[in-house]
Order: C-alpha cells, then structure tokens, then sequence
C-alpha cells in the first residue's frame, strides 16, 4: 500500500509539475522576454540608430553639400559674371566711346 502510494504519488507530482512548470515558464518567459527585449531593443536602437545616422548623415551632408555648392555656384558664377560683365563692359565701352569720340572728334 505504501509502495503503490509512493509510486501514485510520484508520478502524479511528475506529471503536475511538469504542466505546472512548462505552462508557468512559458509564462514567465513571455512576459519577461516580451519586456525585457522591448527595453533591450528601445535602448539599444535608439543608441544605434543615434549613432548612425549622424554619422551617416554627417557624410552624406559634406558630400552632397560639396557637389550642391560647387555646381550651384559654378552655374551661378557663369551666369552672374557674364551678365554682370556684359552690362558693365557696354556701360563702361559706351561711355568710353562717347568720351572719346567727343575729345578726338
């Protein structure tokens, strides 16, 4: 009688605590992992993407920056210069002429 209680309540322990540890670990580690990785993951992305992206922006800026401004101001550069010089070379050669003309003429 003792024996077979002993050997009854053997596995009916192993069977409960075998459901009671798998349904309450499986529990346990979902809820823990769930919020233990969204911590992790907010943290660590944050930094990360932190990281990266002044880095990654600070190279993309200078080099788009540098090939913006040095084709923007060598079109910028032509056009102001030949307008700004053909208005000035017509005024200045106008003037000259006239000048000229009426000194030698």
């Amino acid at each position: 009688s003792v024996i077979y209680l002993s050997i009854y309540l053997s596995i009916y322990l192993s069977i409960y605590l075998s459901i009671y540890l798998s349904i309450y670990l499986s529990i346990y580690l979902s809820i823990y992992l769930s919020i233990y990785l969204s911590i992790y993951l907010s943290i660590y992305l944050s930094i990360y993407l932190s990281i990266y992206l002044s880095i990654y922006l600070s190279i993309y800026l200078s080099i788009y920056l540098s090939i913006y401004l040095s084709i923007y101001l060598s079109i910028y550069l032509s056009i102001y210069l030949s307008i700004y010089l053909s208005i000035y070379l017509s005024i200045y050669l106008s003037i000259y002429l006239s000048i000229y003309l009426s000194i030698y003429l």
